[in-house]
């Protein structure tokens, strides 16, 4: 398994650009926003529900998201814990509008995604998942060890 500097150090490679790295830190939080959104907005099995009302899929996903930044470093999948805990807290709030949280998501993940290519357009190269879909996991981790790195905390 490569390491966090190794992920990190390949996904620099196609974002160098200092309006990519903006836009990416811009868009990838609202990406990661957005599909906690659409997992929320899927229906979870009424036994399960009613015995675990804090489990749905968002929820598993981002446990399983979680596991897997702590194989490449505890502190970091720390940061992200806390990231994503303000996001489940955003959701909630997304989830009182008077429209489906689907559709919020929807449109964050569009809006997201093209900002995400303009970014790409500035730095000339293809999106690192075009190379491997771990990429997908590893753009957030990236931005939190962004994050590390202008707090000085070390991971």
């Amino acid at each position: 398994m490569r390491t966090a500097a190794e992920w990190f150090g390949e996904y620099h490679e196609s974002h160098a650009h200092r309006t990519n790295q903006i836009l990416h830190a811009i868009c990838v939080p609202f990406i990661v926003l957005s599909l906690i959104g659409f997992l929320w907005s899927v229906p979870v099995p009424g036994a399960i529900a009613e015995a675990f009302p804090w489990l749905n899929w968002a929820t598993l996903v981002s446990l399983l998201a979680l596991v897997y930044y702590a194989m490449l470093s505890p502190w970091l999948a720390v940061g992200a814990a806390l990231i994503l805990a303000v996001m489940f807290a955003a959701v909630i709030t997304l989830s009182d509008l008077p429209w489906p949280l689907w559709a919020t998501s929807l449109v964050f993940f569009v809006l997201a995604w093209i900002g995400q290519f303009i970014g790409h357009a500035y730095e000339g190269k293809r999106p690192a998942f075009c190379k491997d879909l771990q990429f997908l996991l590893i753009g957030p981790l990236w931005l939190v060890a962004a994050l590390y790195r202008t707090l000085r905390i070390p991971y």
